[in-house]
């Protein structure tokens, strides 16, 4: 290329670049009243707006289907028959012992007041449902308690959604919740039995009195 096509390249960059900076110099003052603007008009966060003491740390118990082990169809949690519930809730079959090692301590509770209940959820994945038959005639075999039958109540459902509405870190443990029949989360504990634990969800349930007249369907 010659000297004077350089030079022409040259010149032409730099009228280029001195439009541009003209242009953005222009435009700056505008682009500031409109950033200040959406700002001033942008919705605050879900924390500044919603109080502490109503906010779902805990997560919400989704709109689930399943059926106990009796047969009987629950819309999950308006179907849950206490005010309150403890809903023992497990991804594995060699997690029953530590849903299991609960129960003791669970009963005594629900002995001590008539709008509690207690739940076992065995949640399996949805590829399961063409076995279902066969594996809820399996766990029924397994527990001679009617009872406890009418208490089991397994899902079958994409579990990603689930653990992420209840805010379930994985599916390695148990989770213990208290939940009453609009979803609400009021104590959550995981693992197995510990003292420690089912003293802090005596001093919850000692935070929500005991109602009369429950709407237990039992």
């Amino acid at each position: 290329m010659s000297k004077i096509g350089r030079y022409v390249d040259g010149a032409a960059t730099r009228n280029l670049a001195f439009l541009f900076h003209s242009f953005y110099t222009m435009l700056r003052p505008a682009m500031y009243v409109l950033l200040v603007a959406a700002l001033a008009t942008r919705p605050q966060s879900a924390d500044t707006i919603i109080p502490f003491s109503t906010a779902n740390s805990l997560g919400r118990f989704p709109h689930v289907e399943g059926s106990n082990l009796e047969g009987e169809r629950f819309a999950l949690p308006s179907d849950f028959k206490g005010e309150l519930n403890v809903v023992l809730v497990a991804f594995k079959r060699e997690q029953q012992s530590d849903v299991d090692s609960w129960m003791p301590a669970l009963k005594t509770m629900a002995g001590a007041r008539g709008d509690l209940r207690i739940y076992e959820i065995p949640t399996l994945g949805r590829r399961y449902r063409l076995m279902r038959s066969f594996i809820d005639r399996g766990m029924r075999s397994g527990i001679p308690d009617q009872a406890v039958r009418s208490a089991t109540i397994t899902l079958y459902i994409d579990k990603s959604p689930f653990r992420k509405a209840l805010k379930l870190a994985d599916e390695d443990r148990i989770y213990v919740l208290l939940v009453d029949r609009d979803g609400r989360v009021h104590w959550r504990a995981d693992g197995r039995f510990d003292e420690k634990s089912a003293a802090e969800l005596k001093l919850r349930l000692e935070g929500n009195p005991a109602k009369t007249g429950d709407r237990s369907r039992t």
